[in-house]
C-alpha cells in the first residue's frame, strides 16, 4: 500500500459516493488508476463496503444506551447463547467482548425509554446466559466517526517531509 492508496482510503472514508474522476482529482491519479487501485482495495478487504449513513434521531431513534453484561456462567456454551441473542436484536449495533469486571458492552439505539426497560427487563435480564446488566444513557455524543486512522500506513519519511512542507506555508 502506497501514499496513492492511502488518500484514496482517506477520501473515499469521507465520502464514499465519489466518482474514479473525483477521486483522480483528490489522489493525483488518472480516473482509470483510480478504478484499478479502489478494486484492488476491494479485492484484499481493506475497502469493506458501502453504505448510507442514517440519522438516528431523524428516524425516531433518541436514546443510545451502553449496556454492560456479565454472564450467569463462563463457558463456550454460554457465549455462545448470548452472542446468539444479541445478533437477534435490531436494537444492537455494535457489541464487544471485554476484559475487566464486565464480560460484554452492548451500545443499542432505541426509541425512548419504555423501549429501553423492555430490552433491559424482558430481554437481557431474564435471558439465561446474563447475570447481571448495567445501563448507562448517552446524554450527548461529543465525537462520532467511521473513519479509521490510516496516518501509520504512510511511511515515516513521507510523513516528515509532508510535515515540514506544511509548517513552510
Amino acid at each position: 500500500m502506497d501514499q496513492f492508496d492511502v488518500k484514496l482510503l482517506q477520501a473515499l472514508q469521507s465520502d464514499g459516493r465519489l466518482s474514479n474522476f473525483e477521486l483522480a482529482d483528490i489522489v493525483g491519479l488518472s480516473a482509470s488508476q483510480c478504478s484499478r487501485r479502489r478494486a484492488a482495495l476491494e479485492d484484499t478487504g481493506a475497502i469493506a463496503s458501502y453504505h448510507a449513513h442514517l440519522d438516528r434521531e431523524a428516524l425516531g431513534l433518541g436514546i443510545v444506551v451502553f449496556v454492560q453484561v456479565t454472564l450467569a456462567t463462563h463457558s463456550p456454551d454460554n457465549s455462545r447463547r448470548f452472542l446468539k441473542l444479541i445478533e437477534s436484536l435490531e436494537e444492537v449495533q455494535e457489541a464487544y467482548a471485554l476484559t475487566g469486571e464486565a464480560d460484554y458492552l452492548v451500545k443499542a439505539t432505541i426509541t425512548d425509554l419504555k423501549a429501553l426497560s423492555r430490552l433491559l427487563n424482558e430481554v437481557f435480564l431474564p435471558h439465561d446466559s446474563v447475570a447481571h446488566v448495567r445501563s448507562s444513557i448517552v446524554l450527548d455524543r461529543l465525537k462520532q466517526t467511521s473513519q479509521l486512522p490510516l496516518g501509520h500506513l504512510i511511511p515515516a519519511e513521507t510523513r516528515a517531509a509532508e510535515g515540514s512542507r506544511s509548517r513552510r506555508k
